[in-house]
């Protein structure tokens, strides 16, 4: 009768770490392999228009001879800015992706909201064509974009919505986004407290005048209600929850009504940023959308 063998918990253990290593190895081949960075994996940095430092990444290298699609993700605050995940996601889908500090913020100069930080994002697909370089190596890159996709949340939402009625901005997916600066302050989300947070939590890594922030709330400055007779709501979807405690979805189905933008709820989800476009469902219908004509 032939002998069984037993395994040794030592054994037992050496399996274990072997297939500990192999999954860390897999995630690492993937990184490399399927974003198709043969040197390093993380963003490259650069600065627009002299003042706006911006994070970004290539698409895969099997995107590379196919026409230029660009994504720029329009951040929510005050939050931090990092949005690696994000930015080696939509690199995996073939965008050009960018991630840009708003002037006056993080390491970006200028003062926060002296311009609607929209500009910034029109600024920057200005500089694409005429070719940027990266902070650490110096090298160069010029884009000439074939679709131009904002991917925004929150006080991003106006950033993109707003910088959609230029031409070159082909679509915008925003999520849970402010659309009507007045609604959100009768909400009680008063804009004062938030920009008190803003400076006693991240110090100067917001840097703005008492002036500018008044201008909110005016309802016209960098308040997607006051455009929405001048914005095309094919190119617009708004994704939110109802309950979201942040921003009303109320006030995003009216905006919808007003601009005739595609709208989606979520019974569930609260106020969620960007990173929400990564889960696989959503992302089949945010596909859709965007490659809708």
């Amino acid at each position: 009768m032939a002998k069984q063998l037993q395994p040794r918990p030592g054994n037992i253990g050496a399996l274990f770490i072997f297939f500990i290593l192999k999954k860390i190895t897999l995630s690492i081949v993937e990184r490399f392999v399927l974003l198709g960075y043969d040197k390093y994996m993380y963003a490259y940095r650069t600065r627009f228009k002299k003042e706006i430092v911006t994070e970004f990444l290539p698409p895969a290298k099997r995107f590379l001879k196919r026409p230029a699609k660009v994504a720029i993700v329009c951040i929510g605050m005050p939050g931090m800015p990092a949005k690696s995940r994000i930015l080696e996601f939509l690199s995996k889908q073939g965008y050009w992706a960018f991630n840009p500090r708003y002037r006056g913020t993080w390491e970006s100069g200028g003062k926060f909201l002296k311009k609607s930080p929209h500009e910034d994002i029109l600024d920057i697909i200005d500089e694409l064509p005429k070719g940027f370089k990266e902070a650490y190596g110096g090298k160069k890159f010029k884009v000439k974009p074939s679709e131009v996709h904002l991917f925004a949340s929150s006080f991003g939402g106006p950033a993109a919505i707003l910088a959609s009625r230029d031409k070159r901005v082909s679509k915008v997916v925003a999520f849970s986004p402010v659309v009507d600066w007045r609604d959100h302050v009768a909400r009680g989300e008063t804009i004062d407290w938030t920009m008190k947070f803003a400076a006693e939590a991240f110090g100067a890594a917001y840097r703005f005048d008492k002036k500018d922030v008044t201008k909110l709330k005016s309802g016209k400055f960098y308040n997607p209600m006051a455009e929405a007779d001048n914005i095309d709501g094919e190119k617009l979807f708004l994704i939110t929850a109802k309950d979201d405690k942040i921003v009303g979805w109320r006030s995003i189905e009216k905006f919808a009504k007003a601009s005739d933008a595609r709208i989606k709820f979520l019974k569930r989800g609260g106020h969620f940023g960007v990173s929400k476009l990564m889960e696989p469902k959503l992302w089949e219908k945010i596909k859709k959308f965007l490659s809708d004509k």
